[in-house]
């Protein structure tokens, strides 16, 4: 299961951040712009909380099954102190776990603001808070932090 979820989970991370990129730049122009809240840009805020949720789900699933996870939780104090095991087993789920709330509050303070302008600067900027904390987190083929290939295949 493990050698397909983790391709999976690593496709799907191009969804996400092209969904947060595309909420956030529809929201900062329309918010800019004065446009109207439409049922358009409600479900662009919806779809890109949604696809977020799902990868969430998937990452949870694939640290409950991750051979580095058992081993960073078997051998706490020495996985600790190994970069990769670390980031695996405590930094990526972690500030991946946080990024995902910072949007889920994003999106609903964004539906229950009244105007339009409070919707658009509301999603603007949670969102691009979500962003940069996922963009921080994901291994990166040039992540000082540990790398990974940018498109893993099945």
């Amino acid at each position: 299961m493990f050698t397909y979820l983790l391709p999976l989970h690593s496709w799907i991370r191009w969804f996400v951040l092209a969904a947060l990129l595309v909420a956030i730049v529809r929201g900062y122009y329309a918010w800019r712009h004065k446009k109207e809240y439409t049922k358009t840009d409600n479900a662009l805020r919806h779809w890109t909380a949604t696809i977020l949720h799902i990868q969430l789900i998937l990452g949870l699933w694939l640290y409950s099954i991750s051979p580095i996870v058992r081993y960073f939780i078997q051998n706490f104090q020495e996985g600790v102190r190994m970069r990769e095991i670390r980031f695996f087993g405590m930094e990526h789920s972690l500030m991946m776990l946080i990024a995902v709330v910072v949007v889920t509050i994003g999106s609903a303070k964004a539906k229950r603001k009244s105007t339009s302008a409070e919707k658009f600067k509301t999603m603007t900027i949670w969102y691009s808070i979500g962003l940069l904390i996922i963009l921080s987190s994901v291994p990166w083929e040039f992540s000082p932090l540990t790398s990974r290939p940018s498109i893993r295949y099945f």
